[in-house]
């Protein structure tokens, strides 16, 4: 690995971190998941990264030998529950590896799946597919609408509050609001303490009505502030929950082909592109034309139910089985290409080591040594 210009400051295992999950949010992972940092210290300086699917013998090896401080991989050491990572077990001799060398691990898996791009723009981008939106999207974070009565000289200090907590922000904008002024009217009570107008007297003031909106998780948070901000005793407000609606984010992408081709000339040049150490497998008309294509890297029989309400020609994952693939064939589903898990999980690594290279101009690569355990591809 030759270092770049820009590698001259020293960039941090940490720094690596912080890019790879401003990419791929951990937030997007799911529940089941295991991402993040497996091991290594984010103080210690990165030297450079290596890329893969499969954290294996062989990707230590290598990234010793390049002097990489960090394997981004793509499939996590420790999905499942483990009771030891002694130095004789196979993963615990991994771990000890990676320690001893000075080398961290960090895992974005099903959070690199759903993010765009992601790991299916990667296998989109190499089989030629454009216009992609996700076949499962994930829902935007639900968000509350927040209106609140305002006394016009005190907008400013309500809304910075509100701001502060977290309020306002549309996708990369922050401290959004709108505002109209009108006339409030109310009359305090007894016991009531106004900050303006006095008990038993209907007052009218000038307020501004604010609008904005916040996470709804951030729900009690706001409410705090704009109590605390507020110059009224009793502020008014109201809070609305939005309609929930898909991202742009989410798994697996469905687009089009620039131009047609039989589904024998298609699964040709998905084996051609995708380098599956043991084949590709098609199931469907050789001779229709494929035209719109699903795709999803990795194990994605689970969408096909998805994938058949999408009316696409062709849809390209891996490890289908074999009744889910018949039964979706035998409903009218589309074509189906079994392109094997390394091979569409694959590109994202050049995706990776790209974004890192861009944003850190730290010496990358990538292994691309197949880590799929299937190697050998034998016909009649």
């Amino acid at each position: 690995m030759q270092p770049s210009p820009q590698s001259e400051r020293v960039i941090t295992v940490g720094d690596v971190v912080d890019v790879v999950e401003r990419a791929y949010p951990p937030a997007l992972a799911e529940s089941w998941d295991a991402v993040g940092l497996v091991c290594g210290d984010r103080e210690e300086q990165a030297r450079g990264v290596l890329a893969c699917v499969d954290v294996t013998e062989a990707v230590v090896d290598a990234a010793i030998e390049a002097g990489a401080g960090i394997v981004v991989a793509h499939h996590p050491l420790l999905l499942r529950g483990v009771t030891t990572l002694a130095a004789d077990t196979a993963k615990g001799r991994i771990v000890h590896r990676l320690i001893r060398s000075g080398t961290a691990l960090l895992a974005a898996h099903t959070n690199a799946d759903s993010a765009r791009p992601g790991v299916s723009d990667a296998l989109a981008d190499r089989l030629g597919v454009f216009d992609t939106v996700p076949i499962a999207p994930k829902p935007v974070d639900p968000l509350d609408k927040w209106v609140v009565m305002v006394p016009e000289g005190n907008v400013e200090q309500v809304s910075e509050a509100m701001f502060a907590a977290g309020a306002g922000t549309i996708g990369d904008y922050r401290d959004c609001s709108w505002s109209v002024v009108g006339t409030g009217q109310f009359e305090a009570g007894e016991s009531a303490s106004p900050a303006i107008g006095e008990i038993g007297m209907r007052t009218h003031v000038d307020e501004a009505r604010v609008e904005m909106v916040a996470g709804r998780g951030l729900r009690a948070a706001v409410l705090r502030a704009l109590r605390n901000a507020h110059p009224y005793e009793e502020p008014a407000f109201d809070v609305f929950e939005l309609a929930a609606f898909g991202s742009d984010v989410g798994l697996g992408r469905v687009g089009a082909l620039a131009e047609p081709m039989t589904l024998r000339d298609f699964t040709a040049m998905a084996a051609r592109v995708l380098r599956t150490p043991a084949g590709v497998r098609a199931a469907g008309d050789p001779d229709a034309l494929v035209r719109t294509v699903a795709v999803c890297g990795g194990a994605g029989d689970s969408l096909l139910d998805r994938v058949r309400g999408l009316d696409v020609d062709c849809y390209v994952t891996s490890d289908l089985r074999h009744h889910p693939a018949d039964e979706s064939l035998r409903v009218g589903g589309p074509a189906l290409i079994d392109a094997g898990h390394w091979a569409t999980e694959f590109p994202w690594c050049a995706q990776v080591t790209a974004l890192l290279d861009a944003e850190l101009g730290i010496p990358t690569t990538v292994f691309d040594e197949p880590t799929d355990p299937f190697v050998l591809h034998s016909s009649l």
